[in-house]
């Protein structure tokens, strides 16, 4: 008998606490980063005439490469903390060629 109720008191305790981590506050967070981080003195190192090889030795490899604008690269970075956006940057590359034509956007430090 001692068993049984131990057991459906162990089953209640886990059947109560299912559903009790989104009513619980939290106190710890995830920082998320998404994209490429560009670093300000990096980016500060472009200039149109580069060859697209050149430009992913600094920034690495673009974010977004659409196949139907092959002569656009984007660079996007986003830094959320406590669900918040605290720093964000878009940094778009074109290109004429194999060659950085014009260079939007712009990187802080």
């Amino acid at each position: 008998m001692l068993h049984h109720s131990l057991r459906a008191a162990g089953v209640l305790l886990l059947v109560l606490s299912a559903g009790c981590e989104s009513v619980l506050p939290s106190f710890y967070t995830v920082p998320v980063r998404q994209g490429n981080y560009v670093d300000p003195v990096v980016a500060g190192q472009l200039r149109p005439g580069m060859t697209r090889q050149q430009v992913q030795q600094l920034l690495g490899a673009p974010l977004i490469a659409d196949p139907f604008h092959q002569d656009r690269w984007d660079y996007y970075y986003q830094f959320s903390k406590r669900g918040r956006t605290v720093e964000q940057r878009h940094l778009i590359l074109h290109f004429r060629g194999d060659t950085l034509e014009r260079i939007e956007g712009a990187v802080d430090q």
